[in-house]
């Protein structure tokens, strides 16, 4: 095993700047996410650490060796890719056992390792069948049992869990944090599922366009977003943003929203009178008063959608899109006006102009 240290790495392509300056740390046996939606980068760095991308500036280490120009075969890591890679013509067996045999293991070795591998990931029953005739959640375990048996310092993962369908990723997502909790193998994992994400990593890296945005645990993220970018991307439903006006008189601070309705501005936020601000809070975070009050809003019901665990609720407020959870059972009608009051420790207050978030 081994740390991994990106150090302002840049990645252009011709005269255009993929990555800007990037910085992460990466301590050893850890499992850490890149998350970010389609083009931000993260599968380009992925493939700059395995090799497969040159690096265009800064630097890039596995344990204390530099490895900018290192082949991709000597970096002692193992990638899984998200179209799984495996050799049609050879049968499971073969084909976890091939980089072994490449490398002039001793046949005993490749069967030990190989048989090692095939019992953690549950496909001793399928070491000589060929890949069509597995089904999608097995060739991943595949692809999965094939970077095990290099015992490497680093495992990649490149989106592994995007051609399967919506219950077998769940399944999958325990599996692989299951195995990365065996192995302690330090882990890198990318996907623009913030799902994936906030469930598998011990750390988080959230990029877009190049940049990284916030690093931090999955609640750390969720709990303390840096900016408005971070806040809607991390969590489902995605967190609600109410644009407004802060007012601060007194020592008391409030937000008016366009329709004039005031509600007091979340604890511990910052900000000065008259600032274009937005207010945001999660949809669990909102809770089911009678009637206006200072502390609450209005807001008109537009779909209900029970899940018998949780009940899910659209709404509308002056052309802003609200989603509220309620762990009760409700039963809204459409187009009634309902009244839910922040919580005002968990709220967040954000700068309208740089989408930073205002903390006192």
């Amino acid at each position: 095993m081994a740390s991994v240290t990106i150090q302002a790495v840049r990645k252009n392509f011709g005269s255009v700047e993929i990555l800007h300056g990037v910085d992460i740390e990466i301590a050893d046996g850890s499992f850490t996410v890149l998350v970010g939606p389609s083009g931000c980068g993260k599968s380009t760095l992925l493939r700059m650490i395995a090799g497969l991308e040159e690096v265009s500036g800064g630097e890039i280490r596995i344990g204390d060796k530099l490895v900018n120009d290192v082949p991709p075969k000597q970096r002692d890591i193992a990638m899984v890719f998200q179209n799984y890679a495996l050799y049609p013509h050879m049968t499971v067996r073969d084909n976890m056992a091939f980089s072994l045999i490449l490398a002039k293991q001793d046949q005993a070795v490749v069967n030990e390792k190989v048989g090692r591998a095939a019992t953690i990931l549950g496909l001793m029953d399928l070491l000589d069948r060929y890949p069509r005739q597995l089904s999608g959640g097995q060739r991943q375990r595949v692809a999965m049992g094939r970077a095990i048996v290099r015992d490497p310092q680093v495992f990649l993962f490149d989106e592994p869990l995007s051609n399967l369908d919506a219950k077998l990723r769940v399944a999958m997502r325990s599996e692989i944090k299951e195995l990365h909790q065996r192995l302690k193998t330090t882990s890198i994992y990318v996907t623009h599922d913030q799902i994936e994400a906030m469930t598998m990593g011990d750390k988080i890296v959230v990029m877009r366009d190049g940049y990284i945005e916030q690093t931090g645990s999955p609640l750390e993220l969720y709990d303390h977003p840096v900016n408005l970018f971070v806040a809607g991307f991390i969590g489902s439903p995605a967190m609600n943003f109410l644009p407004g006006t802060l007012r601060v008189a007194g020592g008391a601070a409030s937000v008016e929203l366009g329709d004039g309705t005031k509600l007091m501005a979340p604890t511990n936020a910052g900000g000065v009178d008259g600032q274009s601000v937005v207010y945001g809070t999660r949809p669990e975070h909102m809770l089911l008063v009678g009637a206006q009050t200072d502390a609450s809003i209005p807001l008109k019901v537009a779909v209900v959608e029970p899940t018998g665990a949780e009940t899910f609720v659209a709404c509308r407020h002056q052309g802003s899109e609200l989603s509220v959870v309620f762990h009760e059972r409700h039963d809204f009608a459409p187009g009634s006006t309902i009244h839910l009051q922040p919580d005002l420790q968990r709220a967040h207050l954000f700068d309208a102009a740089s989408g930073k978030r205002l903390a006192a």
